[in-house]
């Protein structure tokens, strides 16, 4: 696949600007990297972002998770690797991620099983993860980003 975009000097500076500083108020949630990794990568498996799919493996690597854990997380519902906190996440980026037409979205069980596990501030940096890799996963979808790299 290539990439659609094939002047990178056309991206608009100030939009990184905004991506910087929503980073670092996910990093500022008190989130373990390994488990935004996680959900970043749940999402991008689910949206079919390769790039984005590398970067997060990348990512949870550097961040220390385990080969098992990242090539698993697609069956986390079934795989024993996962706390019940990060199981939780995990729901959250799936119902965030599938609003489709008569999707249930995230229901108030799935609210309330996340809200049992983490702080108000840590569900803002989760939900805005959810919320950038959405972002990123339809940009790399449309301009047909190939996987291989690493941002940030």
């Amino acid at each position: 696949m290539e990439n659609r975009l094939k002047n990178k000097n056309t991206n608009n500076p100030d939009v990184w600007t905004a991506v910087r500083h929503l980073q670092k108020a996910i990093a500022a949630g008190g989130v373990d990297p390994k488990l935004l990794a996680l959900v970043h990568l749940r999402a991008s498996q689910i949206n079919g972002c390769s790039a984005c799919v590398y970067a997060s493996v990348t990512g949870g690597k550097k961040a220390g998770d385990t080969d098992e854990r990242l090539h698993n997380v697609a069956a986390w519902r079934e795989a024993p690797f996962y706390t019940d906190a990060e199981r939780a996440a995990l729901a959250l980026a799936e119902a965030a991620t599938r609003l489709q037409d008569g999707a249930p979205g995230v229901t108030d069980e799935i609210w309330e099983e996340v809200n049992g596990h983490f702080t108000e501030e840590q569900i803002g940096a989760i939900n805005l993860e959810i919320a950038l890799t959405n972002f990123f996963n339809r940009i790399n979808r449309t301009i047909r980003e190939p996987a291989g790299k690493t941002w940030g």
